[in-house]
């Protein structure tokens, strides 16, 4: 957060080296910008700390985590052990001098962790760091997130590091969490929580509105339909555990369901009738023509059952897109309405 408030302050550090969590692209730009020297870092305990670095000279989408050290050896690895090509996401796994022995009275999970190295000397070990990164064009690690991050919704697999650093790339955007929430069984949908960049004067409901609206339909321009997160819950400072990491067990349950209050009513029939059908498939009482189905909690799939219904109430060929290019009630209605009356007018002799 010091970048938010005292970029020129952390400029005058001569060799500025940061580490620990992933860096935010928007933060070490307000950096640069300033003409600090900057170096991003990785390194786990397990590898006796520091292991690649990268000297980042220019703003970017991404800050990478540069190249192996001397007497270091990174490989991005697949579930069977073999290289991934550039660009594909794989596991780290580190290897050379800087390696621990292992854990202190624990066997076990020193054979989990510190495996034979195929790529090396007969003997020689590399440690499984569970992050998953990938090789970019230039030779420099792009770290993604956890391995344990990935996850599957509705089949699909998705990687919460690379919506993670999609969002990041935000300019409002300080800090970025994304995670699965299941907070209905079997309903397990992508929740997106922000941090803002100070902003003037006190924060308020609006402008959380405001900016959550802003950055989702940034990350619908960026990402496929089915990685943007059903809700994005806008928050002061992200909850930390005791060694000073995210604590994502502590983020709150977003507000699934509607607002206290519903400003506008449907007026007309077709708002009516998307109104009850988005009723039904959120499962929410109550409906104001102007709220946005995703900001309700809708997803993909969501949208899909309602195109699916509004085709057989009005007997009428529905985009599947619909629901995404007309998020409200007010705005599907009359894209409804206008597929009618074109329809009729092309049924007139």
């Amino acid at each position: 957060m010091l970048a938010e408030d005292s970029a020129a302050l952390l400029a005058k550090v001569p060799q500025l080296w940061i580490a620990g969590e992933a860096a935010s692209p928007a933060a070490v730009g307000r950096v640069l910008r300033e003409g600090g020297t900057v170096h991003n870092g990785y390194g786990p305990t397990e590898t006796t700390i520091y292991v690649t670095a990268h000297h980042v000279t220019s703003p970017g989408a991404v800050v990478p985590i540069g190249r192996p050290l001397d007497n270091t050896r990174a490989y991005v690895l697949d579930g069977g052990l073999r290289p991934v090509p550039a660009g594909v996401p794989g596991e780290l796994y580190i290897a050379g001098d800087h390696l621990a022995r292992g854990y202190l009275g624990r066997p076990d999970l020193t054979a989990e962790r510190f495996v034979a190295d195929p790529h090396g000397e007969p003997g020689s070990r590399m440690y499984r760091t569970g992050d998953l990164v990938r090789w970019l064009p230039d030779g420099l690690l792009d770290y993604l997130g956890r391995v344990d991050d990935q996850v599957k919704i509705r089949g699909i697999r998705i990687e919460l590091g690379e919506i993670e650093a999609v969002l990041a790339r935000h300019p409002a955007a300080a800090q970025v969490v994304v995670l699965v929430r299941e907070d209905q069984p079997g309903d397990r949908r992508l929740v997106a929580y922000l941090v803002p960049y100070r902003r003037a004067g006190l924060p308020s409901p609006s402008a959380d509105t405001e900016l959550s609206g802003q950055v989702r339909r940034f990350a619908e321009e960026a990402l496929p339909a089915y990685m943007v997160p059903s809700a994005f819950v806008v928050m002061d400072a992200l909850p930390l555990n005791h060694n000073g990491k995210i604590d994502r067990h502590a983020l709150p349950a977003p507000a699934w369901r509607e607002p206290a209050a519903v400003k506008q009513p449907p007026r007309t029939e077709a708002e009516e009738l998307v109104a009850e059908i988005w009723a039904e498939v959120l499962g929410l009482d109550r409906i104001g023509v102007h709220d946005d189905f995703f900001a309700l909690g809708g997803n993909s799939l969501l949208a899909i059952r309602v195109v699916s219904r509004i085709r057989a109430a009005v007997d009428l060929e529905i985009p599947v897109d619909a629901v995404f290019t007309s998020p409200t009630v007010e705005r599907l209605a009359d894209a409804v309405e206008a597929l009618l009356i074109a329809d009729i007018e092309g049924r007139s002799p």
